[in-house]
């Protein structure tokens, strides 16, 4: 548990740039929903998300690795019930129903995975078995993997592979298998066109091809994205005075665009601020994978950064165009009480690792 000493290496630094990051969100949440009281239920989630980020960083990371199969267990067990029980909404099943609160469990999949990869391959002696403990480890991520994907939610799903490369890749993982695999990935893209793919999500990538051949219907939302994201010019046009925010141009602005509205009030200078405090978190954390006293502490924080940093460069390159729009968050800043939990979460297992870089 955590022992009063160790508050003093504490990262302040990060938990600053993430507290920033918060509060930027928060602004824009307001001035994209007109001050519909949603950013005073995401202030709640942060509170939540706090909360969690304290107890992960309390319990050694050591004793939570220990446990990690029986946390893994847990999240398969929850991702099962969702399937079936889990509250639909736009024709997807994803949700807990806990009153007041709706729990997006998926979310919390990628700190599980993290955690139960980390202690596999930490415990690995490489060499020969390290082919064994890749099927393994491939197999652990697979099985939420398909689970989400059946929810269906395929952006949450493809957050899992990250946490999976990045722990592999650390633990030594041949750089030719990495050449295989890309390889089998694109040999088998035409099947996973044909029978993996839902009929909504080919449309998704065909949009992101060419969104001007259905401006008004499928590919709306992306060339929104786009006008809206490269309308604030340098400065911005200012708090609520965006047009494309402000008059609902663009769909789930406070959500899946929180971005493209930053960029549209804040403008270029905005976007270079947000996108430093992401850089400095990122580089805080590879910087604690580096300080780590173990290889299980060095994984475990690469694979949830992994996941974070996905899913950052996708919303930023989604809102911009460069990639076909899917319903990823943008961490710490996007509209969602789920998303805002597990990520406080999962820098609450970073900076566990930092502090304890010194105990024995």
């Amino acid at each position: 548990m955590f022992e009063r000493r160790l508050y003093f290496h504490i990262d302040w630094a990060m938990i600053v740039a993430i507290l920033a990051l918060c509060g930027v969100g928060l602004v824009q949440i307001y001035s994209a929903t007109g001050g519909a009281g949603l950013h005073v239920t995401q202030m709640y989630a942060i509170a939540l998300g706090l909360v969690a980020m304290l107890v992960c960083l309390s319990v050694d990371y050591r004793t939570l690795a220990d446990k990690s199969h029986w946390i893994y267990l847990a999240l398969i067990a929850v991702l099962i019930y969702v399937l079936f029980f889990g509250i639909v909404r736009g024709g997807s099943r994803r949700w807990l129903d806990f009153g007041p609160l709706n729990l997006q469990p998926s979310e919390f999949a990628k700190m599980a995975v993290a955690l139960v990869l980390a202690k596999l391959f930490a415990e690995s002696r490489r060499g020969p078995a390290m082919r064994t403990e890749l099927v393994v480890a491939a197999a652990l991520t697979a099985v939420p993997l398909l689970l989400i994907y059946r929810q269906p939610d395929l952006g949450t799903a493809a957050t899992l592979l990250p946490v999976l490369v990045a722990v592999a890749f650390v633990a030594g993982m041949p750089l030719r298998l990495f050449g295989v695999l890309a390889l089998v990935g694109v040999l088998a893209a035409p099947f996973a066109w044909r029978f993996a793919l839902q009929d909504y999500q080919r449309e998704r990538v065909l949009t992101f091809l060419n969104p001007e051949a259905d401006a008004q219907g499928a590919g709306y939302q992306q060339l929104q994205a786009r006008i809206t994201t490269g309308s604030g010019g340098l400065w911005g046009k200012g708090f609520q005075q965006g047009t494309q925010g402000q008059l609902r141009f663009l769909p789930v602005a406070h959500n899946d665009f929180i971005f493209s509205v930053l960029a549209e009030e804040r403008g270029f200078t905005g976007v270079i601020v947000a996108l430093a405090l992401y850089l400095f978190v990122v580089l805080r954390a590879l910087e604690t994978a580096r300080l780590a006293k173990d290889r299980l502490g060095a994984y475990l924080v690469l694979g949830v950064l992994a996941g974070f940093a996905f899913q950052v460069v996708y919303n930023v390159l989604m809102s911009a165009g460069l990639a076909p729009v899917k319903g990823l968050t943008l961490p710490l800043m996007s509209y969602g009480g789920s998303s805002m939990i597990a990520t406080l979460a999962g820098f609450g297992l970073i900076l566990n690792v930092r502090m304890r870089r010194f105990t024995n």
